[in-house]
Parts: C-alpha cells; structure tokens; sequence
C-alpha cells in the first residue's frame, strides 16, 4: 500500500469557463482540503473574501489573478449582485474561475445565491465544502458541537440578515425553548436584542456561553461567559468580529477539554 499523498492535480480537473465555489474552511491553513487547493493552483482567477488568509492565497497558481471581494460591516463593500456578476463574466471570458469563501460556501456564505446566478447565465459550477467556523471554530475552542450528557442537537444561526438587521424570520423564542445547543454567527452588531429575546424565551441567564472571535488563527480570542453576561462581557472584553456565539451546556466542556491551552 502506498503511503504518498495524492496528486492534488489528479482529485478533478477545473475547465475553462466553469466557476468552483470553495470553501477555505475557518482561517488555519491546515483546516483547507485538498480539493481546495486542488482549485486554487488550477485556477486562471481567484475572487477571494476578506477572511481569506494570505498564506492560504499563497498557494494558488503563481500566475492567477487575486481579486479581492470581500464584505465588512460599517466598510464600503462589493455588492452580492456585483460579486455574481463578475463571476458570471470572467467565466465567459473562458476563464478558470475559483470563488474562495471562508468556512463553507452553504453555510451563511451566500454561495447558493451565487450558484442560482450562474445557473441562470448558463456558467457551469460545482461546490467544494469547506470546514465550516461553526464547527472547526468550536474544536478549536474545546467546545463538542454535541456530547451525549449535554446535547444531541445543535443549531446553526446567522445574526444578521440581508438587510443587516436581526433575521425576522427566526423564532428566537421558539429556538430559546427547543434547541439544547445554540451556535450563533454574526451576532455581535445586534448582540443586545439576540440575547434579550433568548432570555424572553426562556433561556437560563446563569447558562454557559462562549464567545469566540477570530476562530483557530493565531489570534482567536475566547470568552467564558454566561447568558446573562454575554452583553456586558463582550463589551469590557473589546470582542468584535468574526466572532461566533456559543450557547449551551456542551460549552461547560470547555474547562476539561481546552486542548490548546493544556
């Protein structure tokens, strides 16, 4: 049996005028697949977000173009219809094209809105997943996604909608009763009602929380907090974004099983 690894060459072959939408998972550049990589060295173009590290940039194809679409909240930012409409057109110009995401592209990353806009210019696509931060995140911060003494489901969150406001179409008080484990991204801009209507809910104020900003890089930060601290915490803390929200008793784990820190 051989022991070599693969050939990133041979794990599938990037056309011209097709667009792979990868995933290059939460930050660590140990954490992206071979197949994303595979994409980025083939790749004629890669259209990268913000989270995009350079040493992962580094490894693609020497004599690609690297353009820059990332979004910042409160930061003048390419329009999602824009980003869509490049894609469509460097694919059309027969390029091979590689829309690099951060975490997974399907997950609260848009890249479904880009793929139906590429379905309907006629662009061939394919999905590459990423390891998503909402879970890579938690592993980095000694948190189980799930534990049998603690939780057999978790759901996943997104704090901000379309519009930048608080999702309309979550029931929070629903989720505040029913899910053991909250996973909760983008949430800090509207951090205070999030909470609020949790507590509304139902949900324990002396309940664990953690607060994990800048997932598995090398500045991730890690709050330790409860349900009915989070708002104050993460203000005397300085938290900002990325950040994820954690919410449940598989967060009390944490003490036992923060690995990079033992």
């Amino acid at each position: 049996m051989s022991n070599s690894l693969p050939n990133v060459a041979s794990l599938g072959e990037l056309k011209p005028g097709h667009v792979w939408l990868v995933g290059a998972g939460p930050g660590d550049p140990g954490l992206f697949t071979l197949l994303g990589l595979s994409a980025i060295q083939q790749a004629d173009v890669v259209v990268h977000d913000a989270l995009i590290g350079q040493d992962i940039l580094d490894w693609a194809n020497g004599d690609a173009e690297l353009v820059f679409a990332g979004k910042r909240g409160g930061v003048s930012s390419p329009k999602q219809v824009d980003i869509s409409s490049r894609l469509v057109a460097l694919a059309k110009q027969g390029k091979r094209v590689v829309r690099l995401k951060g975490g997974d592209p399907l997950v609260f990353g848009r890249g479904g809105e880009e793929a139906l806009a590429l379905l309907d210019a006629g662009v061939p696509f394919r999905f590459v997943p990423g390891v998503s931060s909402g879970i890579g995140g938690l592993a980095y911060a000694g948190i189980p996604l799930t534990h049998r003494s603690t939780n057999s489901a978790v759901t996943f969150i997104t704090g901000h909608s379309v519009t930048g406001d608080v999702p309309d179409n979550v029931d929070w008080t629903g989720l505040a009763k029913s899910s053991p484990a909250l996973v909760i991204f983008m949430a800090i801009k509207h951090l205070d009602r999030i909470m609020q209507s949790l507590i509304a809910g139902g949900r324990p104020i002396d309940e664990p929380v953690a607060v994990v900003q800048n997932a598995t890089l090398p500045n991730m930060r890690i709050l330790d907090t409860t349900v009915g601290r989070t708002v104050e915490d993460v203000s005397a803390h300085k938290f900002g974004s990325p950040a994820l929200i954690v919410v449940g008793a598989n967060v009390g784990l944490r003490e036992q099983l923060n690995w990079l820190e033992v």
